[in-house]
């Protein structure tokens, strides 16, 4: 086992990124130094009753910064958290946003910080068109990002997904300047996660950089980044399950996560255009929807993607370098994490599966999938997944 005390570092790719175990010491000087002296941290429930927050805002306190703390963040984030949030956020008067948490929290916290000084309602800037145009940049407050899990990655990413209850289907709200302006990567903030659910952002991370390395177009600086994310993913995520406390395997998924949103700015897919509505009409976790996707959506997209994949392989060191190597390496890793199968073990069934197709097909991930999307084969697609069917 290696030291983790080694692995501390101060980035400024694709953000400025304090990484390292305690470097969540570094929080009131990260305030100031993005020019807050009054920040809402937003959080949920779960993160709010326990002592690291307590901590956050106490030291954030004892530096002389006015901070308050938002804790209405539910597990897929809705419309209803974010206007509670900017409620919040007008009330105290606040200048900047400190975003800590899981990807809830991450991308409610982003959200509030875009939407809480502009004119024009949250939704108003889906990641649709131009609509990022509409933005009031001047109006955006400072963000500072403090992830405790390692999945989505939202701390390098510039958007933030949110449930619109109105219509129950997940946005994309988007902006360049949503990008937070400092991140604080601490492994010691991810030792408390329960297996199950290091497991299940471990697979998102994943999934973000699988999508990313098979998305097409001409991005090699976001392929290379994709390729050593799944190496991290693959080494190391095992460890961080079985071993919670294993401060090395922490860092190395932690920074595996922010690799995988920083290479999905070259594109998604349809793990992630079929994970969004099923999250949104099952209320599944993101993670974990992703992870029983992946192998049926690596198959569909196989005639696409197999020379990539042949390359994929080799350099994972999976023996026989090829699409079936590395598609069986994703069911037994799968297998290893304890990952359900199929749909129907998340709950889910075949009464929507109409409106799950339609809902994916108008989803923003779902133009950059290596094969385009059709209603029809994506009907089969989601009812293999939902009976196990790989074929």
């Amino acid at each position: 086992m290696g030291d983790a005390a080694e692995l501390k570092s101060n980035w400024s790719f694709p953000t400025q990124v304090l990484f390292g175990a305690g470097r969540i010491r570094s929080l009131p000087a990260g305030c100031r130094s993005l020019g807050m002296a009054r920040p809402l941290l937003v959080t949920d429930p779960g993160l709010a009753a326990l002592p690291m927050i307590a901590e956050a805002l106490e030291a954030c306190r004892a530096e002389g910064l006015g901070v308050a703390l938002f804790a209405e963040v539910k597990g897929n984030p809705t419309g209803a958290n974010v206007e509670a949030g900017i409620a919040a956020f007008k009330a105290g008067d606040h200048d900047g946003v400190i975003a800590f948490g899981g990807g809830s929290a991450l991308d409610a916290g982003k959200t509030i910080a875009l939407a809480a000084r502009q004119s024009r309602p949250w939704s108003d800037f889906e990641d649709r068109g131009a609509n990022w145009k509409l933005v009031e940049e001047s109006a955006i407050a400072p963000i500072l990002a403090v992830p405790t899990t390692a999945g989505t990655g939202s701390e390098t990413g510039r958007a933030g997904v949110i449930l619109d209850e109105r219509d129950h289907v997940k946005k994309i709200v988007f902006h360049p300047k949503m990008l937070p302006g400092l991140v604080i990567s601490d492994p010691e903030l991810t030792v408390g996660l329960p297996p199950k659910l290091t497991a299940a952002t471990g697979m998102d991370a994943l999934a973000h950089c699988l999508e990313a390395y098979c998305a097409p177009g001409f991005q090699p600086l976001c392929e290379g980044i994709a390729v050593e994310g799944m190496r991290l993913v693959k080494d190391w995520l095992p460890r961080a399950v079985h071993e919670g406390r294993d401060l090395e395997a922490r860092a190395y998924m932690l920074a595996a996560a922010s690799m995988g949103s920083t290479a999905f700015q070259k594109g998604l897919g349809a793990i992630h255009s079929l994970s969004h509505p099923v999250g949104a009409l099952y209320d599944s976790h993101h993670g974990l929807t992703n992870a029983v996707f992946m192998p049926y959506v690596l198959q569909f997209n196989r005639t696409a993607i197999e020379g990539k994949c042949q390359r994929l392989a080799a350099w994972l060191g999976l023996g026989s370098p090829g699409f079936p190597a590395l598609l069986d390496w994703v069911l037994r890793f799968r297998e290893e994490l304890g990952i359900p199968h199929t749909l129907a073990e998340l709950g889910v069934d075949d009464s929507r599966a109409e409106e799950i197709v339609a809902m994916a097909l108008e989803d923003p991930t779902a133009s950059t999938n290596p094969i385009p999307l059709e209603a029809a084969p994506l009907r089969r697609l989601f009812e293999d997944a939902l009976t196990g069917r790989l074929t």
